[in-house]
């Protein structure tokens, strides 16, 4: 199939079905792979077979023309889907004004309005102030840098199975070594560990899982010693493990007892994702600070900090920024974007689509004892493979559907520290039909193998 014009304008208007006029990958595809290996450093990796031409609705088209459904949106940054209109207009209005000043020599009314935005929609009724910067990892190491500021200790503590990032601050947070901190230290000080709420694999209450999380955290860090406590309120790469109900609220609690700063990693979970605005609001918990990125901007770069108004002016003048940060174009878009999650029924979209893949995984669980757990929140999903006679994860099978599904034009990511879940992140856009598809063809690949 020819990659006509039309085709290549994307957005919505995109035909919503999946559909393979090549194996993949196409010839064309195959060039690019080619090219790739010549030009792009060995350690970028490519999960699909295929390169993008255009992209909208439930649907990615390749540049030989094969559609593909969408169940990753580009790890939860599309979750809009590809090219709204609202955001692609916002952003050529802004890109025929101005580009770029940085906000920290001229400012420009978008960062104000996308901070103002920010402080309004995240949890809590307190003061809160928010910068803006590039990515998901920037706002995490910066929101580390507040807390420390604010609270003049410098301990932090990440948990078991998290996921923070690949600067090295971040990768320090982060649990899982391959590929993300693999042969990349020495790593950052002063961070430790805890466990995590896993209620699949420890049988615990949100409450007692607390309780032995915060003994470990006063006995080998110390209260005094603590700046911040850092988690997901559902944790992303790691699994998407769900903690059990009391957990975050627990966590919350005694961070507010102790004067540690509770930050709530809400990048991947965020806007309307988890069928909330924000994914601690399933558990009652406001924190200190949120840091967000991801679907924040439409598919374009930006990243926040956002939070208690003391805590965040805690930090000198120009002790925070960057060249970048709350660019211009990124904010227009932001702007577009929020106004869709506030106002565009999206919340409920994602627990529709919540509603459809948690009954069809549910039915499938009962009939196959390797699907060991369906979990998630919204549009946020995942199935954990395991060995039906041990209950160990199996990696291996799930690389294997993963794969078949791929072959069949279905995009599917997979996670987890054990390597055995596969995680659905379809975006908010997707028709009923195209998501119900690609969970056929998901479940036909695990019962193929």
């Amino acid at each position: 199939m020819t990659v006509t014009p039309e085709i290549l304008t994307g957005g919505p208007t995109l035909p919503q079905e999946r559909r393979l006029v090549t194996a993949l990958p196409g010839p064309r595809t195959a060039e690019l792979q080619a090219r790739k290996s010549a030009a792009v450093a060995t350690g970028v990796g490519v999960t699909m077979p295929v390169y993008a031409a255009a992209a909208g609705g439930g649907v990615v088209v390749d540049v030989d023309g094969n559609s593909l459904i969408d169940l990753g949106s580009g790890i939860a940054v599309t979750t809009l889907g590809n090219a709204d209109p609202a955001v692609a207009a916002a952003v050529a209005d802004q890109v025929a004004r101005f580009t770029h000043t940085c906000f920290m020599i001229t400012g420009y009314e978008g960062y104000v309005e996308v901070a103002e935005r920010l402080n309004r929609l995240t949890p809590g009724e307190h003061d809160k102030r928010t910068a803006l910067f590039n990515s998901g990892a920037e706002a995490v190491e910066n929101a580390i840098k507040i807390a420390r500021v604010a609270t003049k200790k410098q301990a932090v503590v990440a948990f078991d199975h998290a996921y923070h990032g690949r600067t090295n601050l971040t990768m320090s947070l982060t649990a899982k070594s391959m590929p993300y901190k693999s042969g990349f230290g020495p790593f950052a000080g002063e961070v430790y560990r805890a466990p995590m709420s896993y209620p699949y694999r420890d049988g615990l209450s949100g409450p007692e899982a607390a309780k032995a999380a915060l003994l470990q955290i006063e006995k080998q860090v110390g209260a005094d010693n603590l700046a911040a406590i850092i988690i997901e309120p559902i944790q992303g790469e790691g699994g998407f493990i769900v903690p059990a109900p009391g957990f975050l609220a627990e966590l919350s609690a005694w961070c507010t007892a102790n004067g540690v700063v509770f930050i709530a990693d809400e990048i991947q979970t965020g806007f309307a994702r988890t069928g909330a605005m924000f994914a601690c609001e399933h558990d009652g918990v406001v924190p200190d600070l949120i840091t967000t990125a991801k679907g924040i901007a439409g598919g374009l770069p930006l990243a926040a900090v956002t939070g208690r108004a003391e805590i965040m002016d805690a930090t000198h003048v120009g002790g925070l920024g960057g060249t970048y940060g709350g660019n211009p174009v990124a904010c227009a878009a932001a702007l577009a974007a929020l106004d869709a999650f506030e106002h565009g029924g999206l919340i409920e979209r994602a627990r529709q689509i919540e509603t459809i893949a948690v009954e069809r995984l549910t039915a499938a669980k009962a009939a196959d004892p390797r699907i060991g757990e369906v979990r998630g929140r919204g549009a946020m999903i995942a199935i954990e493979l395991v060995d039906p006679t041990t209950g160990e994860p199996d990696a291996k099978l799930t690389a294997a559907v993963a794969k078949a599904a791929h072959a069949e034009g279905v995009i599917i990511l997979t996670c987890g520290t054990y390597g055995n879940v596969i995680r659905l992140l379809p975006p908010l856009s997707i028709p009923d039909h195209l998501l119900v598809e690609g969970l056929d063809v998901l479940l036909a690949g695990l019962a193929r193998h």
